[in-house]
């Protein structure tokens, strides 16, 4: 989607957002000195809001998100450019290096998905938001890293907030997992065909 975006700034813009799981505000905020490269994380100091001024990020507390490469590259494409590239600049900002525009942030959302032929979901009854893009993160994360940790690089403040992304976890292995299991324990080797399963899930 984020190919229908009318500029490489608004690219990155949509493509960190569901690739990191930062807020519209976090990512308003996100300067250059908070991208550890070599550590591959993205440092959340702080959050600027739609309206207000700069304040720390909305669970009060600052956390690290794994800066997944689908994110690193547009980021690093977007450092390349002409101005605004030191560590205290802004990553997302305007012509004049200041905030985004929320209505920026947007409309550049909206324009891409109408590129990409996905602007009829802007109508369906829960029509889709730039919020949205956060769902991304956690749903591919629900897959990957445990609940606490999930919860920790989204900066929920309740668990119970992390919980909706296990819903889209397959347990479609479940049964092949405990079968080895028990087998395991009682000494017996497993059945070869119930270890045939679906990948792996990444332990963090």
């Amino acid at each position: 989607m984020a190919r229908g975006a009318e500029s490489e700034h608004d690219a990155a813009l949509i493509t960190v957002a569901a690739y990191t799981g930062l807020r519209l505000g976090e990512l308003r905020a996100l300067r250059w000195g908070d991208i550890d490269w070599a550590g591959a994380t993205i440092r959340v100091n702080r959050n600027h809001p739609c309206h207000g001024a700069e304040k720390a990020p909305k669970s009060g507390k600052v956390r690290s998100v794994p800066l997944l490469d689908q994110a690193a590259g547009p980021l690093d494409v977007l450092s390349r450019r002409e101005r605004f590239t030191a560590p205290g600049d802004l990553v997302f900002a305007d012509e004049a290096g200041e905030p985004l525009s929320p209505d920026h942030a947007r409309d550049a959302f909206y324009a891409a998905l109408d590129a990409a032929g996905l602007g009829h979901l802007r109508t369906k009854p829960e029509p889709i938001r730039f919020h949205d893009l956060r769902h991304t993160f956690g749903t591919i994360g629900a897959g990957i890293w445990p609940l606490h940790d999930l919860q920790a690089y989204m900066g929920h403040a309740a668990i119970q907030t992390t919980m909706v992304y296990a819903h889209h976890v397959p347990k479609t292995d479940a049964a092949a997992k405990a079968s080895a299991a028990v087998a395991a324990m009682l000494g017996a080797e497993p059945n070869p065909a119930a270890l045939v399963t679906e990948p792996e899930r990444v332990a963090a």
